[in-house]
């Protein structure tokens, strides 16, 4: 793809042909980690791309890359007992935001996706990934507990069973895998990569963009319509208050930034 012709600190965007953009993640000194500051810089984006009317957007890391991003930045989740991925967290935020972005938003990924890097690819409409590829979803091994509209994102791309064991286990599960699912579109040795998301993208772009961008937000609302009473709903924010103000949440969050394995005792 072409040199970038709008460029932010933490992020390149590209339009490699008319309606059709690229968005970057290039902080590689934190792997991509998804902290406020990148987040900010993709929203801001996603907000100039749907203002200059993108018809379809790859999201990606830079090429080559051994990590597509880190996950939530650690160092910016809450250890004091408040909810770590409340409403206004920003990886929060960005996921609504591709969720709702009008246009087809495409994962490219290459290298391993850590934590809530998986949810940001899941909130993309479509996923091309290399053979190499894994995705390892991990609060667990952190003591973190999710919360339910980052699992609905789960949900929505995976079947139950799949997002249980990537929840539970915290063990990576390699794209191969995920595609027999139905969970990645497609897996592309790196050498075609671009091109083959590039191609995707030049399809969408080339069709109606109102008609698309409704399709897009029927196929959100269909698959969230799941009823919840409000019973169960309390039920849930109470059993996530019990594990954020927990032992063992201060515990994950000391052992990440001391660099050493957790020990977990269920308090």
């Amino acid at each position: 793809m072409p040199a970038a012709n709008r460029q932010h600190p933490l992020i390149t965007l590209q339009e490699p042909e008319p309606g059709v953009a690229c968005l970057t993640m290039a902080h590689d000194d934190k792997r991509n980690a998804l902290s406020a500051a990148m987040l900010g810089e993709i929203s801001a984006a996603l907000r100039q791309l749907e203002a200059g009317g993108v018809r379809a957007l790859i999201l990606r890391a830079r090429p080559g890359t051994a990590v597509w991003s880190a996950g939530h930045s650690l160092d910016e989740l809450d250890s004091t007992g408040h909810d770590p991925l409340d409403w206004q967290d920003p990886l929060r935020r960005s996921v609504r935001e591709i969720e709702h972005f009008p246009a087809p938003v495409i994962a490219l990924i290459e290298g391993t996706v850590w934590g809530g890097a998986c949810e940001l690819a899941f909130a993309c409409d479509l996923i091309v990934a290399t053979p190499q590829t894994t995705f390892a979803a991990t609060p667990a091994r952190l003591g973190v507990p999710y919360n339910p509209s980052g699992l609905q994102t789960f949900l929505n791309a995976a079947h139950l069973r799949i997002a249980m064991e990537m929840l539970f286990t915290a063990q990576p599960i390699e794209a191969a895998r995920l595609a027999q699912y139905g969970i990645i579109n497609r897996v592309v040795e790196a050498d075609r990569i671009e091109p083959v998301c590039l191609e995707l993208a030049r399809c969408i772009a080339a069709n109606a963009p109102l008609s698309v961008a409704v399709m897009k937000e029927q196929l959100r609302t269909l698959a969230n319509a799941q009823a919840m009473v409000p019973v169960d709903f309390e039920r849930i924010q109470w059993l996530r208050r019990q594990a954020y103000s927990s032992q063992d949440y201060s515990e994950g969050m000391h052992a990440i930034r001391e660099h050493r394995q957790p020990h977990f005792r269920g308090q």
